[in-house]
């Protein structure tokens, strides 16, 4: 028995684990698993995060650079087509008013356009139409000044870029006056809104109107005149063509403006309106 005792002696019995024990011991395994397997779902989560967002900004990319490539050919296409055909500065104008144009564009790919950089490039527009030599220039700066509205819009549609203009506006500020004998009566008559809509995009000349209306000798010209008079178009030169000037131009862009909200307005519905 003596051996016996040894043997207990040098291999002395496990203590006995009691059930409450294991259930406490299971429990913090569980709780150990269910912390690392939240870390592998995080690690997994984020990576596919990244994954996306990479993804998401290589479509992007690829997208504003398509978007970009038709608007650089847009206005080489617009300016060739609409500027002045003759003019011993076209070289230069065409060289500066593509530049300007092409950095607007350029915003297109920039997640978000802040409104001075628009605003900066408005001004340089505004500066090389201030050192305009020629009468005969405003047809060039029209031009300029519908690609550039062109690539503004777009960038709204992109929802890049946003103004202030959904503000509410102070229409305390309108002057009622001004608004009709500027604005409003130069229109208001339907011959002379056909021949503004006309010279939106090129010249015409004096019979081209005629058969445009149906109008023949003193009946056009007093609607030109009215025209002329109210800063909307002008005459090159005597008996030259006519043209659109820049408030003319953007008149008739407020009245398509107004013509295409209209158009979907919900209280055209009659249902609606109801």
């Amino acid at each position: 028995m003596k051996g016996g005792t040894e043997i207990k002696e040098k291999y002395p019995e496990s203590p006995v684990i009691s059930e409450d024990q294991k259930r406490e011991e299971m429990r913090a395994i569980s709780e150990k698993l269910s912390e690392m397997h939240s870390d592998i779902k995080k690690i997994i989560e984020c990576s596919n995060k990244l994954r996306f967002e990479a993804a998401l900004e290589s479509s992007r990319r690829e997208y504003s650079n398509a978007i970009l490539n038709h608007l650089f050919e847009d206005v080489e296409t617009g300016l060739e087509r609409n500027m002045v055909k003759k003019c011993p500065e076209k070289k230069n104008c065409t060289s500066a008013f593509t530049a300007l144009l092409q950095q607007n564009a350029g915003l297109i790919k920039n997640s978000k356009v802040d409104d001075t950089l628009i605003s900066n490039n408005r001004k340089k527009l505004d500066e090389l139409r201030r050192g305009a030599p020629f009468i005969k220039c405003e047809q060039c700066f029209s031009e300029v000044s519908s690609l550039f509205i062109k690539q503004v819009n777009l960038m709204r549609s992109m929802r890049i870029y946003a103004d202030n203009q959904d503000y509410k506006s102070d229409f305390s500020a309108i002057k009622t006056g001004v608004i009709m004998s500027e604005i409003l009566e130069p229109v208001s008559n339907n011959q002379r809104l056909e021949i503004l809509r006309a010279v939106a995009f090129e010249t015409k000349s004096f019979s081209a109107f005629s058969e445009l209306t149906g109008l023949r000798g003193g009946n056009l010209l007093f609607h030109l005149q009215k025209l002329m008079e109210s800063g909307l178009i002008l005459q090159q030169h005597e008996r030259g063509d006519y043209m659109i000037t820049e408030k003319g131009f953007k008149i008739l862009q407020g009245l398509q403006k107004i013509y295409s909200s209209l158009q979907y307005s919900p209280l055209q519905d009659p249902e609606i309106a109801r």
